[in-house]
């Protein structure tokens, strides 16, 4: 499956529209900014405008790009501080990509009313080695780069630690606490699939065979065997688009793949994001070619085949190609209609890095959360793709917890569970967390809600 993030101006917004105060007396005498500067190989970029009681800093931490072999060089980790007090909790959010350049608060921020510090994933820009040795992009490279941010600034913030992350922020947060359980107190994961096989993924054909009602199942299958009838109209409309906004095919092959691509998927990334009543949204046959296309760029996004919209994903693909492992779907009401095999993570590497994958590396992680872990929440949505394959708890899981939002997308969160388990889940994190009063509503909830979305996988 092709997944790339939203781009979502509200958040920008968002960010525009909320009430920035200047930092509190009570703030200054905290003197964070010393403190930082002080943290060696940490350098403080700058200090940008935030909504009191935060205070908000971009920064820089020197990595090694070989955590085993740190004479190989040093590149510089991009990271986002939003502080509170030291004598608060801090919030460890993995993102597992790139990084919003504003301020911005995870759901475990706010219901501890934490600090928060927001990472950028190794390899992503501008957090790249420079060469880039490809090898060195990997799981442990990747929590090994959290463990030495924790270790660098629990001199500062010294309560408990917790961790969290959506879609495949989220699987850094599992990987990070596997191989450092020590660095955190609990981890809040969001919607991460967990590819224990990736030779076997009949859960996501099990899976669209029951999501929604059996009416939008058949509305969508209709206007996918539609759409490639309409192939060579649907595709000149699609090359047309390419050529005004100067976007290429190279990586998938050209624009008739793109196309292809764009509508067998289409499924996947209309239940990622899309509710139930979003069906009502689909095309009957009897639209044009103009708003038969509109409507899958609108749910897919043609951007997400081309050379130019892939170049900032291409460490995600790489890492699917190499540990994460990729879902395969069975297209079977469509094989009269397909010319190419379906889409892989290699299909979106550039042909002259290379890969090779480990099938070992997700089978750890799955047996280690089952047999070994705790101090977990887990959290899906119902109608999801991506939770066909998810972290389940096993019978040496401690004191952790595994929801499913009802209805619920690759959005889904705490606040959308039921009341009990929302109780619940929120009572454990603030345990684990230190935190015994119960929060008070902090801003830029909407914002929140966007940010979700852009640093989750679309499709």
């Amino acid at each position: 499956m092709r997944r790339l993030f939203r781009v979502l101006t509200a958040a920008a917004l968002a960010v525009a529209s909320l009430a920035v105060a200047a930092p509190t007396a009570g703030a200054a005498t905290d003197d964070i900014l010393a403190k930082l500067r002080a943290v060696p190989g940490l350098t403080v970029e700058a200090e940008q405008p935030a909504p009191a009681p935060y205070r908000f800093f971009v920064l820089s931490y020197t990595q090694y790009v070989d955590h085993r072999h740190p004479s190989a060089g040093t590149f510089q980790q991009r990271l986002t501080l939003m502080h509170r007090a030291t004598d608060r909790p801090m919030i460890l959010h993995t993102t597992g990509y790139n990084m919003p350049a504003g301020p911005f608060l995870s759901e475990p921020t706010k219901l501890t009313e934490a600090n928060q510090i927001s990472v950028e994933q190794r390899f992503f820009t501008p957090s790249r080695p420079q060469p880039a040795d490809w090898s060195d992009l990997n799981i442990w490279q990747g929590a090994t780069d959290h463990h030495r941010i924790v270790g660098a600034l629990k001199a500062i913030y010294g309560g408990r630690w917790i961790s969290t992350g959506a879609s495949k922020g989220g699987m850094t947060s599992v990987y990070h606490h596997r191989f450092y359980p020590g660095d955190v107190d609990g981890s809040v994961v969001y919607v991460a699939p967990d590819d224990v096989n990736n030779d076997e993924d009949s859960a996501y054909d099990r899976f669209f065979a029951k999501v929604g009602s059996d009416q939008c199942r058949t509305d969508m299958h209709t206007l996918q065997i539609e759409a490639l009838h309409r192939r060579d109209k649907l595709t000149a409309l699609f090359a047309d688009w390419a050529k005004a906004n100067k976007q290429t095919f190279t990586l998938v092959g050209d624009v008739d793949h793109a196309l292809e691509y764009l509508v067998a998927e289409a499924p996947w990334a209309f239940w990622q994001y899309s509710k139930a009543a979003d069906c009502a949204s689909i095309p009957k046959t009897t639209a044009s070619d103009a708003e038969v296309l509109g409507w899958f760029d609108k749910v897919n996004g043609f951007s997400g085949y081309t050379d130019q919209g892939n170049e900032k994903f291409v460490p995600y693909y790489y890492q699917a190609a190499t540990q994460l492992g990729y879902p395969k779907v069975r297209y079977d009401h469509l094989k009269r209609e397909l010319r190419y095999p379906p889409s892989t993570a290699r299909t979106f590497v550039p042909k002259e890095i290379k890969t090779s994958f480990d099938p070992f590396t997700m089978l750890d992680i799955d047996l280690w959360v089952k047999f070994n872990s705790s101090h977990f929440i887990f959290v899906y949505g119902q109608n999801d793709p991506w939770g066909a394959e998810p972290f389940r708890l096993g019978p040496g899981t401690r004191d952790s917890y595994w929801y499913q939002a009802v209805g619920g997308n690759h959005g889904s969160n705490i606040a959308q569970l039921t009341s009990a388990e929302s109780t619940q889940a929120t009572a454990a994190l603030r345990r684990w967390a230190g935190v015994t009063a119960p929060a008070r509503p902090t801003v830029g909830a909407e914002l929140n809600t966007a940010l979700d979305k852009e640093f989750s996988l679309r499709r």
